[in-house]
């Protein structure tokens, strides 16, 4: 029995001690999860951010300008809000969000210029999580440039630095002969200021070429510069008893002809002297128009056909509807027979592209519309369809959207035939330069005013002619199918109520 008593007894002390170790435990294990709780919260990790970066607003676009930020940081943003507005290649477009959420930080200020496509501008969270801890991606590291790349890991040993060359003599002038020049000898002889009678003819009958010419370039020597003391430092008495005087030689005046490789920048607030210049910033529409009107002219063949069109009978038409309240341009019939003539000789309204030409089951006709950032040319869609009126509204509409930039990129891109119109501003005809992949555009000119023998009576009358100019790709459309098209599009604008049958 005593065995049995001290048998529950130790049973008894053995359970208490394992009571203690499991609070212990527990008490291990809850501040284990407090600790892992921490250390996940967002507090200490910070919160992951929605990433927003600068989209591709148009199929040319590769940079864009932060104009406004439409949120501020700390705002509510939902799916399909206007985040910002983005200067693009051809207007000013506004920036949705694809997320719900907050905008914690904005990364690109308003006023940011020449930011490239993916560039973070600013970031998101959720919703709920606190946007003042969000953590912001550092940016991109700079790629490591070659020198670097290619430097050695040992320093090199210090070695003496060899003995400076002398200098070639200048080469002695030719005293007898005839000098003939070729022009691009003649073009850097004028550049450099060099004397064309120290160079050695190598080219037939003493004809001074080119590389005669780059051959005296490099035996010239350059003139050091030599640099200025701003202060000379006090001399003792005795050096300046045994000092020799001295003058400063006057700067060896230019040779007659020659002029400065590149000119020297202005001074602002000053007046420039001859030879300045000012640099001017150009906006993202200027350098795009630059680099598609280099690219038209060099990479397609233009061809250009020129007609007379009488516009008395849409003249008398304006007139007219005018009494009925219908006000319409010129230029309303103009696109009008465009888009009518094209629907009638479809062979014209084509694109080409790097597989060759494209034919087009639509009509969209692109004006050119001047604005103070550039050209920029919204479309008339589906043209052929639609009337007089519906045409003058449309465009009404566009040219406003474009000068105040608010062109959607669908308004401005996929146009099938173009049409540049300057006979407000008084010029009577001029070639355009073709907007690729298009095939075509026309230039209109002014209106005026001629008297013509009619052949049929003998007697003179006044016609109101206007000339316009077709500028055609000559891959896509050669001169006998331009001359088919200004035909039948003079007949639509002298007849116009042809194009209500088309």
């Amino acid at each position: 029995m005593a065995a049995s008593l001290l048998a529950g007894r130790q049973g008894i002390v053995f359970g208490l001690k394992l009571a203690k170790l499991k609070k212990c435990l527990g008490s291990i294990h809850s501040w284990q999860e407090h600790t892992r709780h921490f250390f996940q919260s967002p507090w200490f990790r910070g919160v992951t951010p929605l990433n927003v970066q600068m989209p591709a607003l148009s199929p040319t676009m590769e940079e864009g300008n932060i104009v406004k930020w439409l949120k501020r940081e700390g705002e509510l943003v939902a799916a399909g809000d206007a985040l910002c507005e983005i200067e693009t290649d051809k207007a000013i477009v506004t920036m949705e969000s694809n997320e719900d959420g907050i905008l914690a930080k904005i990364l690109m200020e308003e006023g940011s210029r020449n930011v490239p496509l993916g560039t973070l501008i600013a970031v998101m969270v959720e919703e709920g999580q606190d946007w003042k801890q969000v953590d912001i991606p550092p940016p991109d590291p700079p790629a490591p440039s070659a020198a670097v790349q290619q430097a050695s890991p040992e320093p090199p040993s210090p070695v003496a630095p060899p003995a400076a060359p002398h200098p070639p003599p200048p080469p002695q002038a030719a005293t007898s002969g005839t000098l003939r020049l070729s022009p691009a000898a003649r073009h850097i002889l004028d550049t450099h200021g060099l004397d064309p009678k120290l160079a050695t003819a190598t080219g037939p009958r003493g004809l001074i070429t080119k590389e005669d010419v780059l051959n005296l370039l490099k035996m010239t020597p350059v003139p050091k510069a030599t640099p200025v003391i701003a202060a000379a430092a006090p001399l003792s008495p005795a050096t300046t008893s045994a000092a020799a005087p001295t003058t400063t030689p006057a700067a060896t005046p230019p040779p007659p002809g020659s002029r400065p490789n590149i000119p020297p920048l202005s001074v602002p607030g000053k007046p420039g002297a001859p030879g300045t210049f000012t640099e001017l910033p150009a906006s993202n529409v200027r350098r795009v128009i630059a680099q598609r009107l280099t690219q038209s002219k060099t990479t397609i063949p233009h061809a250009y056909a020129t007609v007379d069109c009488d516009m008395a009978a849409v003249m008398q038409l304006r007139k007219d509807l005018a009494k009925e309240q219908v006000k319409v341009s010129v230029n309303d019939f103009i696109i009008k027979a465009a888009a009518v003539t094209l629907k009638e000789i479809p062979e014209v309204n084509v694109t080409w592209s790097g597989d060759g030409p494209r034919a087009l089951d639509s009509i969209h006709i692109a004006i050119a519309v001047a604005t103070n950032k550039g050209l920029i040319t919204p479309i008339i869609k589906d043209a052929a369809d639609k009337g007089v009126q519906e045409i003058s509204t449309n465009a009404k509409a566009l040219a406003q959207k474009a000068r105040d930039g608010k062109l959607l990129p669908e308004e401005y891109q996929g146009g099938s035939f173009s049409i540049s119109n300057l006979g407000m501003f008084g010029i009577s005809g001029f070639s355009a330069v073709i907007n690729p992949p298009q095939a075509c555009i026309l230039a209109v000119g002014s209106s005026r005013t001629e008297l013509q023998l009619c052949e049929d009576s003998q007697t003179l009358r006044t016609q109101q002619l206007m000339t316009v100019t077709l500028s055609s790709d000559g891959r896509l459309v050669d001169d006998e199918l331009a001359s088919r098209f200004l035909d039948k599009f003079r007949a639509n604008l002298e007849q116009p109520q042809r194009m209500a049958l088309a």
